[in-house]
């Protein structure tokens, strides 16, 4: 049985994750309106992550005999501006969504909650792979500046993203 001070935080995580996946929407809306057609697509693959994760946090939940309490969701930001700005917020955002988990993983080693502190690994080093992507393209968009024939080319690449969901392990 998971207690009620982790149950509480995490269903406070479902609703971070939630959001994540509302903001990586307006990013991908807004990309999409100026025509950058593989940004718009790299935030697609990035929703669909999110809402992975909040679904693992849901079902942790139920799995551990707690109760699921969804609350509402926070409108995001819906102009970017630029490339580098969506993807700077998308860092910001992912910086904090990291120190979320990190406080869910202090409160699991408080409680002496071993099944939890397992499952929040997971989600600890996924944090440094999600941070790491967007800094990359943070630090990529920084080098090209407005060299619009730069732009297109990451526009390009990004557009190659798939979101595949983690097989769990055996």
């Amino acid at each position: 049985m998971i207690s009620q001070k982790l149950q509480d935080a995490i269903n406070a995580q479902i609703n971070r994750e939630l959001y994540s996946e509302y903001l990586y929407i307006s990013m991908q809306a807004w990309f999409a309106s100026q025509n950058l057609d593989g940004f718009a697509n790299w935030m697609d693959a990035q929703g669909k992550e999110e809402r992975f994760h909040a679904m693992k946090f849901f079902n942790y939940i139920i799995e551990r005999g707690g109760k699921v309490e969804l609350k509402a969701i926070a409108q995001p930001t819906v102009d970017f501006q630029t490339p580098l700005n969506a993807f700077q917020a998308s860092l910001e955002h992912e910086q904090f969504v990291t120190r979320s988990i990190n406080d869910l993983m202090d409160i699991a080693i408080e409680e002496k909650d071993h099944a939890s502190k397992g499952v929040l690994q997971w989600f600890v080093d996924e944090q440094v792979e999600e941070e790491a992507s967007v800094d990359k393209i943070v630090n990529r968009l920084k080098m090209v500046g407005d060299n619009a024939h730069a732009v297109f080319m990451i526009d390009a690449e990004l557009a190659q993203r798939v979101f595949t969901p983690p097989v769990a392990p055996a």
